[in-house]
């Protein structure tokens, strides 16, 4: 279930909420772009090293009388460190969004019973309170999108080879399962 719709019990670093009543019928466009404490902020808590930039844009339509629909694409530049060498390293994210919200008693039918249940991939976000939060989509999409083992170009790890004659920590106790020795 998606944080975008559901009201946060602490405010999220980024939050720019988007109620239904406020999107025309001919939908509304958004052009996001998170400042430098906003972008602190996100790298903390997604446990990036830095956040360079962060920009979203967004085309929010009405779906039905009471849903939204999230169209878009999030950019982001985020500071890692290779996990071979150690350096830090920039990637680029380009993620794109298409997000249906329906409020969460839309699941139910006219005569009160339940709707069959779409696929989870299909199914929509539930919208509480009439209102999506960009700021968390855009924040759930860039975590979504970062490398979770991040390398720099041309950085190969290698192992260790095989026949590594150094003693290693249960070289002793091998030793007396083979009965080679102990006393």
């Amino acid at each position: 279930m998606s944080r975008a719709a559901l009201p946060p019990k602490d405010k999220p670093p980024w939050s720019i909420p988007v109620a239904v009543r406020d999107v025309p019928e001919t939908g509304r466009r958004f052009d996001l772009v998170a400042d430098q404490d906003i972008r602190a902020a996100l790298a903390e808590s997604i446990g990036l090293r830095a956040l360079p930039r962060l920009a979203a844009s967004f085309d929010v339509a009405r779906h039905g009388r009471e849903g939204l629909r999230v169209v878009g694409r999030v950019s982001a530049t985020v500071g890692q460190t290779c996990v071979v060498t150690l350096e830090p390293i920039d990637n680029e994210i380009e993620e794109a969004v298409d997000l249906t919200f329906v409020p969460a008693a839309a699941e139910l039918s006219e005569d009160g019973g339940a709707r069959s249940r779409v696929a989870a991939e299909d199914a929509p976000e539930p919208l509480v309170g009439g209102v999506v939060d960009l700021g968390v989509v855009a924040t759930e999409f860039v975590s979504l999108g970062i490398d979770p083992y991040p390398r720099k170009s041309g950085a190969d790890f290698t192992a260790p080879a095989a026949d590594d004659v150094t003693p290693h920590p249960f070289a002793a106790l091998a030793a007396l399962k083979k009965g080679e020795g102990g006393s």
